[in-house]
């Protein structure tokens, strides 16, 4: 999502696409993970249905590679992880990198940490 202007934290993704706070921009990427059970995939992953998600099916670390066909200027990141649904698959730290290909990641500091 991209922002404008400062986003409050907690706010409602969703509410604030509704009122063009921000703007929804996945759709303009291309989307991958390092794994994935039949079934729990990226599609699922991308639903808006919080009753779905994605579940990586591999050896850590589980990744999701988010690529755009040209230079985008990112603001703001959401993602819904929840901890009391499913605690075990939780991850205990989000690391946010970014490039101009998958070889020069570079993370942004500090890490994410999920609660």
């Amino acid at each position: 999502m991209t922002t404008p202007n400062k986003t409050p934290p907690g706010a409602d993704p969703k509410q604030l696409e509704r009122t063009g706070t921000v703007r929804e921009i996945g759709s303009q990427a291309v989307w991958s993970l390092s794994s994935c059970k039949p079934g729990f995939g990226v599609d699922q992953l991308r639903d808006d249905n919080l009753e779905t998600y994605w579940q990586s099916d591999g050896s850590q670390p589980h990744l999701v590679n988010i690529q755009f066909r040209r230079k985008t200027t990112v603001k703001t990141l959401c993602i819904y992880a929840d901890y009391k649904s499913d605690e075990s698959y939780t991850p205990s730290k989000i690391s946010v990198r970014v490039g101009n290909n998958f070889h020069n990641l570079q993370e942004i500091r500090p890490p994410a940490r999920v609660m």
